[in-house]
């Protein structure tokens, strides 16, 4: 197929896809899928061999934010009957991050539902990544908290924070859609400061929603233009109690064409596999660790996820293994400029084209997005560790487009701010 061999060749070469090329990938027949996925598994082992990045959600403050984001179970109004507790304390935070260590997460994502952070809160999320590196040598953390203000990201930083989540979620175009209470721009920003911060920027999206293949075509390159250094792709857990709740529109089959997609244009970042793919991709999750090389491990922020072990098992399986703690994520032509960076941190400093690909540069809330990327669809990753566990029930054919699947959501119950062990 002429398309793949392309794109094939781009990625390879870090060279950015035309908008069409990108548009065709999504637009492949289910008789062509393998022949998508084969093809994204080129680059992805070009870039990050067969190593898998384990991720692990701490939820440090659950439910009630002020945002009114369509998709999220913690927003305004949400009738979603999710966990709701204020902040953890550091020790707190640091117990439950050591689950998910104890299962393989090489990072820890630490998310607070809210707008955004206070300079309170701010030293308070430092006080614990303090704990937690204390207690665990070499862990990354990324932390997750909203809109940043000026100054935050740099405190962050000085905490030992080593990356910043905060996803666009959708196009430029459709963002007023699905949220009234800020605006992509707003999302824009806080990425920025964590780059010029020296933080490694960690953006994605969510797919689902009723967005086109050209809204995210359009997302997908703006991350790439923002230079992201991890790519989470969430696909919307519809929860009930929220706006979104009918959106059922994805199949496995669309759930790979847009990982492939994603891969094609962002070819050596850390793309992962985040928030509902226990949902949507279902029996098919092996065949995306041919196109990511990330995942979040077991329970997300306010849903249950796939059993630790499981997670495990799947990957060993498929013939992949997990990243350890040893081993530098990015290849090392965007490791060594990252590096190379004024504030010695992630890789945004050093210019778009130059870090994600070859094409062009350029540079985007409520934290806590289930079906965002340190979270997803409105849950986070849990660890595994050997915790009872309740999998994901079976689940029955793809419904017709609207209907209800509540039976596919399991809201989660154990784990950070409960007294349930988590999902590890």
């Amino acid at each position: 197929m002429d398309l793949l061999n392309t794109l094939v060749d781009k990625g390879l070469r870090r060279e950015l896809p035309t908008r069409e090329e990108a548009l065709a990938v999504l637009a492949t027949s289910d008789d062509e899928l393998l022949d998508v996925v084969a093809a994204a598994g080129k680059v992805r082992r070009q870039w990050f061999g067969r190593r898998v990045k384990l991720n692990y959600l701490v939820n440090l403050k659950s439910g009630l934010c002020p945002e009114d984001c369509s998709y999220c179970s913690q927003r305004l109004g949400s009738k979603a009957e999710i966990l709701k507790y204020t902040w953890l304390k550091p020790e707190e935070a640091s117990q439950a991050a050591a689950a998910g260590v104890a299962g393989g997460a090489k990072r820890v994502c630490l998310v607070a539902s809210g707008r955004g952070p206070t300079d309170r809160d701010v030293e308070r999320v430092g006080k614990t990544i303090e704990a937690i590196k204390e207690q665990n040598e070499g862990i990354e953390v990324c932390a997750c908290l909203g809109l940043l203000s000026d100054g935050q990201a740099e405190k962050l930083r000085e905490a030992g924070a080593d990356a910043y989540n905060h996803n666009l979620n959708t196009s430029e175009a459709t963002y007023g859609q699905i949220t009234k209470t800020h605006t992509y721009a707003d999302r824009v920003d806080t990425v920025e400061k964590a780059h010029a911060a020296g933080l490694s920027a960690c953006s994605g999206l969510i797919a689902g929603m009723g967005e086109t293949d050209e809204d995210l075509v359009d997302v997908v390159f703006s991350l790439r233009e923002l230079d992201a250094d991890s790519v989470p792709v969430n696909f919307l857990i519809p929860f009930e109690g929220t706006p979104l709740a009918k959106e059922w529109n994805l199949t496995p089959q669309r759930c790979l064409r847009i990982l492939a997609m994603a891969r094609f244009v962002c070819p050596d970042v850390e793309v992962r596999l985040a928030g509902g793919r226990e949902v949507h991709l279902r029996s098919l999750q092996p065949l995306a660790l041919n196109i990511v090389n990330s995942i979040f491990l077991g329970d997300y922020l306010t849903s249950e996820g796939q059993a630790g072990q499981a997670d495990l098992d799947m990957i060993a399986d498929a013939g992949f293994e997990v990243e350890g703690a040893g081993t530098t994520t990015l290849p090392a032509h965007r490791s060594d400029l990252a590096d190379a960076a004024p504030s010695g941190g992630g890789c945004g400093s050093g210019g778009g084209a130059s870090l994600c690909g070859s094409g062009e540069g350029a540079g985007a809330a409520s934290a806590g997005d289930e079906a965002t990327g340190c979270g997803s669809a409105c849950g986070g990753c849990s660890g595994h560790a050997h915790a009872e566990a309740t999998p994901v029930p079976a689940q029955p054919a793809q419904a017709e487009p609207g209907a209800l699947r509540s039976d596919l959501v399991a809201v989660r119950r154990r784990g950070a701010g409960t007294d349930i062990a988590p999902n590890a």
